[in-house]
């Protein structure tokens, strides 16, 4: 079930927002703001690169060789003082994250703050071991993990509410070994968040439960404010993709059903380009989204974490990336985020959605006033 780079994601961008009225008024406020590409490391080099690049992008049917890496995916190795400072205090709250156990390649910009000074850093819940295996992710699993942490809540919380921040998405492994999926332990962690600070926005990036309805209003009633579930591919590559125990339809219905519960909530999902997909089943799958109601959308580049995993069957160009964000903002989603590295969670994804949040939460503190 997770991305490369789901994220509890913690961002450090504040900005004062007038209150919107309309979903234009947002759109034409996000539009006339930092463009996605102002987050992402050299945009403009990717493009001369990618302009020059003669490798090749597809692998053939029947051929086994891996892909030559095209320029634009390649990233810098983590250093710096601020990336050792939050893995020192991540460890220090054996708090597990995301960015390693995924091999996530966005981690030394995240946690190094990248060009724009924004820190970001990935708290994954309920442990660092999954019961599903699905053939992308590289999280370790097993049938039986060990149990939930009590204190793992209350811990969480209270180092989020020491950074001071703005915007948190909490992610967790899958864990069928537990009745309720770990519902509770996820609701129990954003309002403990809340409690401290009731002004930060918490994104949680959920598993699908198994499909249970139970959970999924557990989840979507905890105080959340986006709720998010990623189909990670489309629907004929879901077998071959993702553990046997996800199921693309099964996504869709707990993405309406989170949505039907709790009408408030911003709906999030995301697809991995990269693994054999078609134009038509990209469309199709965008189409299926937005049926279900979900108002922001993802799409990146799958990539190969381990000689284990499935082989990356074509890399995917920054222009058609531009292709499928403009198509998702032509079918109605509040936000689309299309880019080679760009992944469940990216530091422009939060700004942009804390924006249409702000913009809610203003225009109803005024109809209350």
């Amino acid at each position: 079930m997770l991305r490369q780079c789901p994220k509890l994601t913690v961002l450090s961008v504040r900005c004062k927002h007038d209150s919107a009225g309309s979903l234009a008024q947002i759109r034409e406020r996000l539009a006339t703001g930092p463009n996605f590409q102002d987050f992402v490391q050299n945009p403009t080099q990717s493009r001369a690169e990618w302009e020059e690049y003669e490798g090749k992008l597809r692998r053939e049917k029947n051929e086994t060789e891996r892909l030559r890496l095209p320029p634009w995916l390649k990233t810098t190795i983590p250093t710096g003082q601020n990336f050792s400072r939050i893995k020192a205090q991540l460890r220090e709250l054996k708090l597990a994250t995301v960015c390693e156990e995924a091999r996530c390649p966005n981690i030394g910009e995240c946690w190094g703050g990248g060009e724009h000074g924004t820190q970001t850093a990935t708290i994954m819940l309920m442990g660092d071991t999954c019961t599903r295996g699905c053939r992308f992710c590289s999280v370790k699993t097993a049938r039986n993990p060990p149990p939930l942490d009590a204190e793992e809540p209350r811990r969480t919380a209270k180092a989020i509410a020491s950074w001071g921040l703005d915007y948190i998405v909490l992610t967790s492994v899958d864990r069928d070994d537990l009745a309720d999926g770990g519902a509770n332990h996820i609701a129990e962690t954003v309002r403990e968040i809340k409690n401290l600070n009731p002004n930060i926005f918490v994104e949680c990036l959920v598993p699908d439960f198994r499909g249970n309805g139970e959970s999924v209003r557990i989840v979507a009633e905890s105080g959340l404010d986006v709720y998010a579930h990623n189909i990670e591919t489309v629907e004929d590559l879901t077998p071959f993709v993702r553990d046997r125990r996800a199921n693309y339809r099964q996504t869709l219905k707990v993405l309406r059903e989170a949505k039907e519960i709790n009408s408030s909530l911003v709906t999030k999902s995301s697809i991995m380009l990269g693994l054999g997909e078609t134009d038509d089943q990209i469309e199709q799958t965008l189409k299926d989204l937005r049926e279900a109601g979900v108002d922001c959308l993802t799409l990146g580049q799958y990539m190969q974490p381990t000689k284990r995993h499935l082989k990356v069957n074509e890399y995917v160009t920054p222009a058609k990336f531009k292709v499928w964000e403009d198509r998702g903002n032509e079918l109605g989603f509040l936000y689309t985020a299309s880019g080679p590295l760009v992944r469940s969670s990216y530091k422009a994804g939060e700004f942009f959605i804390s924006s249409i949040l702000k913009s809610r939460r203003e225009k109803s503190t005024k109809l209350i006033e």
